[in-house]
This record gives structure tokens, sequence and C-alpha cells, in this order.
């Protein structure tokens, strides 16, 4: 993942990538595309960040790193001196960066047990699920403020499960949580694909939450791209060409059913017009011609397929989920486009083509917190309602809030805890660019 901040992101002027269909620069293994078979780009996107062999999060030992202790913002005098006190901290573990979760421990995951536990119905037994839980720190907080704040029947009887992908993340979270004896009778690692229907097992109607923490950035995203501002939108595969290094994209007609409902959600191939908009669209076909401009536009795909596959296992879930809502200096054409980043001898280079990250650079989304909420109604079935009206007003299924970081610490975190001498609060002024998404069931069924 990139760096949690804005201030940590390089800042350097950049002019906007290609929009060329070739890019010589690309080196392809046989790992990230195969050879003559062209590939989707979250398949492409899979592929160079998980891959066993040629990923980059398989690659690195350590691209997130854990703190040996909480950091005392209070004896910090101020920005500057957390600022130094942060690039002591990163050249000390050698490592790419370190979660919100990780640097305001505990004070961060205890702010999100405590949103729990103000809204969850205490009078059934408490199942937290944490899609990829990194080291543990959040399940080890989460469960060290229920031990503490909580009535003692809602510890006691509460179920903390783990998804995690990475056999080695998943032992270090066995190590973490296990630092406190009694959390291990409540905690459990699922080593699995959280995106896998066939994992969650028959569908549990049961309540319960469902955390996920900067999961969304890493998640395999597709593209679609149009020739310019009236043709049709097409899928973007990548392809190796006539059995070189070199790579390049193949543009083909919207097939595939995840891309295709991705775009029927954003909207953007919406047919209906009025005749005025039908008008502007003419003189814009004649503009086009003339003066053609390419558009592309990143879907999140994988959001869409691991929110299809816990509403359908899940379905009284209630979701927390936090990210980053836009990230500075992209050169990487398109709406929603990435950041892709890697790191040699200690220094961080951007680059301006998602296709030069071969298992050794990250790359790391914003999350559109709109279209989140839109494709969690969707996988809730309210859209679907829509499209088929009866004698009734379809009814939404959940309910939903996005809240900026600094707004959800104010409202129940301890905003105090993370402030230096001067005023200063690294929490809520740093992560500008954070939001949080929480969606909750409601009475309506469908």
């Amino acid at each position: 993942m990139a760096p949690p901040h804005m201030a940590s992101v390089p800042a350097a002027l950049r002019r906007a990538a290609t929009l060329a269909r070739w890019y010589p620069a690309a080196m392809f293994s046989s790992g990230i595309v195969p050879e003559n078979k062209p590939i989707l780009v979250r398949d492409f996107v899979r592929s160079a960040l998980y891959d066993p062999n040629h990923g980059y999060f398989s690659k690195r030992s350590g691209p997130v790193g854990v703190l040996d202790s909480s950091i005392r913002f209070n004896q910090l005098d101020g920005r500057s001196a957390y600022m130094q006190y942060l690039d002591k901290l990163y050249k000390k573990h050698d490592i790419a960066w370190f979660t919100p979760v990780e640097l305001f421990k505990p004070w961060y995951a205890y702010a999100i047990a405590a949103s729990i536990l103000r809204t969850a119905n205490l009078s059934v037994p408490l199942k937290i699920y944490e899609i990829g839980g990194g080291s543990g720190t959040c399940a080890k907080c989460i469960l060290d403020y229920m031990m503490l704040n909580a009535p003692p029947k809602v510890y006691n009887t509460m179920k903390y499960i783990s998804v995690e992908i990475s056999s080695s993340l998943a032992e270090k979270q066995l190590e973490t949580v296990g630092e406190v004896r009694s959390h291990l009778s409540k905690f459990m690692v699922e080593c699995r694909d959280a995106t896998d229907r066939a994992g969650w097992g028959r569908k549990d109607p049961r309540p319960c939450w469902v955390l996920m923490l900067e999961v969304l950035d890493n998640l395999p995203h597709d593209l679609v791209y149009s020739p310019d501002q009236v043709s049709p939108w097409m899928e973007v595969w990548i392809e190796k060409v006539n059995g070189s290094s070199q790579g390049s994209e193949v543009y083909k007609p919207l097939q595939d059913p995840l891309v295709s409902r991705c775009v029927e959600i954003t909207g953007i191939n919406e047919e209906k017009v009025s005749v005025r908009d039908k008008l502007s669209l003419a003189a814009k076909g004649v503009v086009s011609k003339v003066f053609p401009k390419p558009r592309r536009a990143w879907l999140p795909t994988g959001c869409l397929k691991i929110l299809d596959t816990l509403h359908q296992a899940l379905p009284s879930m209630s979701l927390i989920a936090s990210d980053f809502s836009y990230l500075p200096d992209v050169s990487i054409p398109g709406d929603r486009a990435p950041l892709v980043s890697s790191k040699k001898d200690g220094r961080t280079l951007d680059h301006r083509n998602y296709l030069e990250a071969q298992g050794d650079a990250d790359i790391f989304f914003p999350t559109d917190f709109w279209l989140l909420e839109k494709i969690d109604h969707d996988c809730s079935g309210f859209s679907k309602q829509q499209k088929n009206p009866g004698a009734f007003k379809p009814v939404k299924t959940r309910r939903t809030i996005i809240l900026d970081s600094a707004a959800f610490m104010e409202e129940f975190g301890l905003p105090l805890k993370t402030r230096t001498k001067d005023g200063y609060n690294p929490l809520l002024d740093d992560f500008r660019n954070t939001k949080f998404y929480l969606s909750v069931p409601t009475h309506n069924k469908k």
C-alpha cells in the first residue's frame, strides 16, 4: 500500500501519461501475463499484487510495519517533531508504510470498537469478521476495548474471525492477539480468499459486523476505454506482443459480466437522454470526429465481487470500511486511476504506466465512496427492485453514511490521545483524504 497520508506521497510535478495503445516500456514476466492469452486488467492487477511467485505482496517480507509500542503523541512538540519521529520509524523498520490502525494504536481501533458497541444488538452474541487483518493489531485492540468497556457477557461470548489470504500474516495475527491469553478463545483466523463464496459456507442470517480497513485500495480493478467523447465503452485486455516482452492493450466490446454490471452501476453508459441532450450529443459527435478525446474509467470490480459475496453469505451484516477517497499526484490517466509506486534504495518512484507494475510496485486505488454506496445497495438487491417496479415503491435494505475520518474519530474516538503539545493532531490533520463508510441493515426485507 501507499503511504497513509498526503505528506508521505511525493509531490514532484509530473506530466499526464499518454493514452497510447502501445506500452514499449512494459516488461512482462511470464508470471504476470501468460503467453498467447489476453487477460483482463483486473487479472493483471491481481497477479502483479498477489501472485505467490511474482506478486508485490508475496515478494516483500514486510510491506506493512508493526510498531514495538504506541506513539506517545502528547510528548511530541508538533508536526515537525512528529514527521521526524515517523521518518526514524520508517528507516528503523525498513518497510513500505504503517497503517493508520498501527500508527494510532490503540486509539484508531478503539474508535471502531466504540462505534460497534454503540450500535450493535447486544442481545445476541457479538460476531466480527475482519477482511485482511494485517498484523492483527486491529483485532487485538478491539478485543482489548471490549474486555475493558463492554459488559462481561459481550466479551465472554463474542467471536472475532479474521479472513486472511496470507498464511504468514495469519500466523502473525495469532501471535499478536495471543499477547492477551483470554483473547485466544474468542479469536480465529480463516486463511482463505474472502471473495470466494464457497469459503463462507452456508448463508448465515444472524447479525454480524464486517471490517475492511484499507482493503478496497488494493482490490483488483478493471479498465474501460473509449476513443472519443461519444463512442461506446470497451473493455481493456492485456496481451503480449508476438511473444516479446512488450505489452499492449487490446480493446473489446463490453462482454464480461462483472465489467458490464459495474458499468451499469456507475451509470457511465446511460442511454436515457432528453431531446436537448440528444442535440448536445449530436454536437459532441461532430466535435469528437474533429477533436477526438479518448476516455478511460477504472472500475472497482474487485469491490463489487467481494460485496456481492458478503451480501450473499451474510445478509444481515453491518459493514465498516475505511480507505483513501483521493490520491494526490496520480499521473496514470482515467477516472479513479491508481497510484503505482515502487521503492528502491529508500526512495519512492511513481510510475506513469500501470503496466510497469511487475511485482515490484504497489498498485493503489482511491475509493469513490459514493460509488461504493451504489455498489453496496446494488449487491443488497435494491437496484434490482427498482428495475422491476410493482405495486409498491421499492425500499432500501441498507442504511448508510459516509464520514470523513476526522468526523468519525470525533464522534466515536478520543482525539485528545493523538494530539501533540501544540495542538497538531496527525490523525485529524493528515488524513483528510480518507473516509469511513458505515452500512447497516434496515428492517426492510427484499
